[in-house]
């Protein structure tokens, strides 16, 4: 059965667990550095408070492997939650995840008010989606429903194991916002569709890049899988980051899938190069003539050239991975002139989380991209044509 959405569900007076993605940074001082996801749930929070509904948010933060952490705890998100909320809305912070403790505020919730339980993976029970504590989260609460696009690849307790417990469920309005735009790019598309994809790896993009094979009418490599496919096709990459074997064949078997096809595959043809990622001096080299004393950490001004020119002519564009090492300063023009050139195409254009969103952020252009994913690696699984657990447990 379709995902029902949380505008389709009984709300009134019901108590409701959202699953948020609420994993954000903290700087040194305990304050919330980037409040970009806690903006993309506030919809559905302030759709649950203007339904009647009491809404008991829960998310993850950092990785604190089953242990409180008191640098990863809830309280500094919570009080940027109430901020942005404003008016008359109470934040409540739990102290603990489950409990008698958490219960007895959540029975005593006034209307408006919000409640955020501590860190989920405080317990080891979340990621293990151990039934024990899947009982307990659903007790909490009346209904359900996940928000956190992030975590939908995740079979964890309060994705997937809570669903199951509760009959009123269903997705809230920033995961119909993903779907709507991920799902394009796996349907019918306005044509020429342009696929740009960077980062570190082949091997963990093998899947996205075996789906998108068969679906665009143009494939752009950057980033430092780039030197993986150079080398791949008898390039000299000097003593640029490469892959094993199995990595070098995975990018040998995109490249004939591509030629069999009929679809263009575009490499890097400069590169910006230096002896080190923390270098101040670089240089430009052809990108398949790396010295064997230098690495690649950027693509280069007529690469930059090239896919922007191919960008413009794109109706239909998905980018997923920085161009270079572009948290570097020498080494970023790359992916800002890729973010440049995707905002400024015209095209429906999806940027698929991960490092690419803080490129795009940083480059200023966010506000022209059509839509970027808050799931980095929900997204890419999403676009490979895999079954989100998250997703699935909304069902029926």
């Amino acid at each position: 059965m379709p995902i029902k959405w949380v505008d389709e569900l009984p709300l009134a007076e019901k108590k409701i667990f959202c699953r948020v993605d609420f994993n954000v940074p903290l700087d040194g001082e305990q304050r919330v550095s980037d409040d970009t996801r806690i903006r993309a749930a506030l919809p559905t929070i302030r759709y649950l408070l203007a339904q009647g509904a009491r809404p008991i948010c829960a998310s993850h933060l950092g990785r604190p492997k089953g242990k409180v952490v008191p640098e990863l705890r809830m309280e500094p998100v919570g009080v940027r939650l109430a901020e942005l909320l404003g008016g008359d809305h109470r934040v409540l912070v739990t102290e603990e995840v489950v409990g008698d403790g958490v219960r007895k505020i959540i029975d005593e919730m006034r209307e408006g008010d919000v409640v955020l339980l501590e860190n989920l993976r405080f317990c080891p029970g979340e990621t293990k989606n151990e039934e024990g504590f899947v009982k307990e989260l659903a007790a909490l609460a009346d209904g359900y429903v996940n928000d956190a696009f992030g975590t939908a690849h995740r079979a964890h307790a309060s994705t997937v194991g809570i669903a199951s417990h509760l009959s009123i469920k269903g997705g809230g309005f920033l995961i119909k916002k993903e779907l709507e735009f991920l799902g394009r790019l796996l349907g019918e598309v306005d044509r020429p569709y342009a696929a740009l994809l960077g980062g570190a790896k082949v091997s963990d993009k093998i899947g996205v890049l075996e789906n998108l094979i068969s679906r665009v009418d143009l494939l752009m490599i950057g980033g430092a899988m780039a030197n993986t496919f150079l080398k791949a096709v008898g390039g000299s990459v000097g003593a640029s980051k490469v892959e094993d074997e199995d990595g070098l064949a995975a990018a040998r078997r995109i490249v004939d899938r591509a030629r069999s096809k009929g679809i263009e595959l575009l490499l890097p043809v400069d590169v910006v190069a230096a002896g080190e990622i923390d270098a101040t001096v670089t240089t430009v080299v052809a990108a398949s003539e790396v010295p064997a004393d230098l690495m690649a950490l950027d693509i280069g001004p007529k690469t930059r050239a090239l896919y922007a020119d191919k960008l413009a002519g794109a109706k239909t564009i998905f980018w997923n991975g920085p161009m270079g090492v572009f948290e570097k300063e020498p080494f970023a023009q790359g992916t800002l002139a890729v973010a440049r050139a995707v905002a400024e195409s015209g095209a429906i254009s999806v940027v698929g989380g991960g490092d690419s969103v803080s490129a795009v952020m940083k480059s200023g252009y966010a506000g022209s991209i059509s839509h970027i994913s808050t799931g980095g690696g929900a997204s890419m699984e999403f676009v490979e044509g895999k079954t989100l657990p998250g997703l699935a447990a909304l069902e029926g």
